[in-house]
């Protein structure tokens, strides 16, 4: 369910990012390489970025596939960002079409997007919505799983949690209200990027310059690393540190710096 990606580092064009590259995300839309449940991911895309000097991000939506966008390359193509987050749709049944239901989200300066799906939905959603405050579904922007699960995420960030820590309580809070499903969440606010690797596959690459986190690799060059299941992954382009989630009942260790010479020769990292 879905493809996504997020990038930070020197600026660079959209279409370097997400066009350019062999099996990048535009090809992801029709030719996944590691996508485990669906097959194409026709039913919308969308791509948020950071303008220099305004910390709100802008958006482009399309309820239509990537490929079905006659303007997209051009826009792409004479836009550039250091920093991005871009998702390619296939939509849980039950849930909205339209753009509305198309990732990224966004507020304030973070963007969200959710690549997987909340089993059971949306009977499933009537108890997690409970722990929000009053009034939070109201601005919920479709009716789908991945807004309500934004709307957790969300609300843990203006607790105060940071990037990482925001989205691994949502997590763990799900899975202590039994709430079944892919939780591979994508989150940045244009200078750090958390995901976690929670059902599905997720990697990245990081340079010293640059780092992309994201669904499945963009080529076959070297210098991608997979992430286990069930981790967090809070990334700059100078750092990358990744965690366990936490096991209900359980807290997780805190997380830890990864450095190159931590990677296993299949590509893997090694979680302390």
């Amino acid at each position: 369910m879905c493809r996504h990606l997020a990038y930070l580092g020197p600026p660079a064009s959209l279409r370097s990012v997400l066009i350019d590259p062999p099996h990048g995300l535009y090809r992801q839309a029709w030719a996944p390489r590691r996508q485990r449940y669906g097959t194409v991911n026709a039913d919308g895309f969308g791509v948020g970025w950071y303008a220099p000097d305004d910390p709100d991000p802008a958006r482009y939506r399309r309820a239509v596939p990537i490929w079905g966008d006659e303007s997209f390359a051009d826009v792409a193509r004479v836009t550039s960002a250091g920093a991005l987050l871009a998702a390619v749709r296939c939509a849980t049944a039950g849930t909205d079409p339209g753009i509305a239901a198309v990732a990224p989200y966004a507020s304030g300066r973070w963007l969200f997007s959710h690549n997987g799906v909340l089993d059971g939905w949306p009977t499933a959603a009537a108890g997690l919505a409970a722990t929000l405050p009053a009034g939070s579904l109201l601005g919920l922007e479709a009716r789908v799983d991945s807004a309500l699960l934004w709307a957790l995420v969300r609300h843990r960030l203006e607790l105060g949690l940071g990037a990482g820590d925001a989205l691994a309580d949502t997590v763990a809070a799900l899975r202590a209200a039994g709430a079944a499903g892919r939780f591979n969440f994508l989150l940045t606010d244009g200078r750090v990027i958390a995901a976690t690797a929670a059902g599905d596959t997720l990697c990245y690459r990081a340079s010293g310059h640059a780092v992309v986190v994201a669904s499945e690799p963009g080529d076959d060059e070297p210098g991608w690393t997979e992430m286990p299941d069930g981790c967090v992954v809070t990334a700059t382009p100078r750092q990358v540190s990744v965690a366990p989630l936490a096991v209900p009942g359980n807290p997780a260790p805190s997380a830890s710096p990864v450095s190159p010479d931590q990677n296993t020769e299949d590509g893997r990292i090694a979680i302390r």
